[in-house]
């Protein structure tokens, strides 16, 4: 077992959004997380590396746990070196080059060489098809290539865990398919992932567990394939019609 979440729970001003939420993460799965706006999911998944500080619960990561409330900062330090996070507007430094934004972190959070940091940033640019653009800026850049940069920057972190939260949502349709085959490419790479997203196709054909949430709770957990074939609860049924039917 490479990740186990347990008990995770989180209140905003007195409004529970997190409800108790396990999930237990093995080497190579590829995790879809699923459900309907405002089921907790995007909190989840921030809880997880800590953008959001939860109110109970346990992570335990290549065999330490650690409080999810109550890590300190160098706990967190060492959760976060395992794992990097692909936000769904990019976050990327608009002032600074293709290069620069994927060489930042190495420089800068892992004090590393500027020469050994650009030949592993443009590796990582290379997995995702932007080795081209090095010296180009994200206003330069479509939101599907500003959004492959922002995957070769967690990449480039050689993180065991990569957390992607909805990274398709905020792009042109013409868009999302580029990005959905550089993720297929790394789930064929055997890179862990877990993925908050509302693209079905992605979790039923690539990812092999899908987790369904709605009101801070986890409806049902299954294989994927199992998942959209034939799902056991009523309310995961009805969450699957509506998606169908809404692109016919």
């Amino acid at each position: 077992m490479m990740l186990e979440v347990q008990g995770v729970r989180k209140e905003f001003e007195g409004q529970e959004v997190l409800k108790g939420i396990d999930l237990k993460v093995n080497k190579g799965d590829v995790i879809a997380i699923l459900g309907p706006s405002g089921s907790g999911k995007t909190t989840f998944l921030r809880c997880l590396n800590f953008l959001e500080r939860a109110d109970a619960g346990t992570l335990t990561f290549d065999g330490v746990t650690y409080d999810l409330h109550q890590a300190t900062r160098r706990q967190i330090a060492q959760i976060r070196e395992k794992t990097a996070f692909v936000f769904q507007n990019y976050n990327l430094f608009l002032n600074k080059t293709v290069l620069q934004n994927v060489t930042l972190g190495l420089t800068v959070a892992h004090h590393m060489p500027k020469d050994q940091a650009r030949t592993i940033a443009v590796q990582a640019l290379e997995r995702v098809g932007m080795a081209g653009r090095l010296d180009s800026y994200p206003l330069q850049l479509s939101g599907g290539q500003q959004q492959r940069v922002a995957i070769a920057r967690g990449l480039a972190l050689n993180p065991e865990i990569l957390y992607f939260d909805e990274p398709t949502s905020a792009l042109d349709p013409e868009l999302i398919g580029e990005v959905l085959a550089v993720m297929r490419q790394l789930a064929e790479e055997g890179m862990t992932m877990l993925v908050v997203t509302h693209e079905m196709d992605f979790a039923r054909n690539v990812s092999n567990q899908v987790m369904f949430m709605e009101h801070g709770s986890v409806i049902e957990s299954a294989p994927s394939r199992e998942f959209f074939a034939n799902p056991r609860q009523a309310r995961s049924r009805e969450f699957i019609r509506t998606i169908l039917e809404a692109r016919k």
